[in-house]
């Protein structure tokens, strides 16, 4: 696929197109060059521009929570969302083998692409441009950027109120996982007083437990209302 489309949705045009196909190109593919330098270049941008625009958009937040929030933004999971909303998967180089293991939707692989990608913005075209276009992206993706929205801990919420409600403690009962090892999905039941509630899947135990916390806790609420 041609990257007119890439720069497109990105909003900026590459002068140095090898750069651009440096910042794309996996290390399995075996060439003479590959994203890992301008990933650790990106991971570095990035940690500082995120900081910024965190420190200017919650002047009263004290450094503890600017921390949380820029955590759950600069990480894998974080970038790859990111990837996503660009379709980067789509124009990154991998090897065949990546190809056939589905290299293109591994999490690690788009979020070092991401990285790799703001690294060669940031050498083309500075640091304002690479804060412009990866803080426009962010608010794309994230349309509620605050502690709420982003630390939504559905399971101890879930705990809260079925101990005040029922005076026990919800229970977790993983009941089945499918797919390959390096795409498993798991689903899990939230059971109180041993009766099921609710049930979710997802690409972890941990994650499939909170979106079926989140599932009770609105079962409940829609209950007592």
């Amino acid at each position: 696929m041609g990257l007119g489309s890439l720069e497109q949705s990105l909003g900026y045009e590459f002068t140095d197109k090898a750069l651009l196909t440096s910042a794309l190109t996996h290390k399995s593919c075996k060439k003479p060059y590959n994203n890992e330098r301008l990933e650790f270049l990106g991971d570095a941008v990035l940690d500082l521009v995120v900081g910024e625009y965190l420190y200017e958009k919650f002047p009263t937040a004290n450094e503890g929570n600017l921390s949380k929030i820029r955590a759950s933004l600069v990480n894998e999971k974080g970038f790859m969302k990111l990837a996503e909303e660009l379709k980067l998967g789509e124009y990154i180089m991998i090897s065949t083998a990546e190809e056939n293991n589905d290299g293109r939707s591994k999490p690690s692989i788009l979020s070092n692409a991401f990285e790799a990608l703001m690294g060669a913005l940031y050498l083309e075209c500075g640091l304002t441009r690479v804060k412009e276009i990866s803080i426009a992206l962010i608010e794309r993706v994230y349309p509620k950027i605050d502690l709420i929205t982003l630390f939504s801990d559905y399971k101890t919420s879930l705990q809260e109120l079925t101990q005040a409600k029922f005076a026990v403690t919800p229970e977790y009962s993983l009941v089945g996982s499918s797919g390959p090892d390096h795409k498993k999905e798991f689903t899990v039941e939230v059971l109180i007083n041993k009766k099921p509630f609710a049930s979710a899947a997802g690409p972890s135990k941990k994650e499939a437990e909170q979106e079926a916390a989140k599932k009770t806790l609105e079962i409940l609420k829609k209950d007592n209302g």
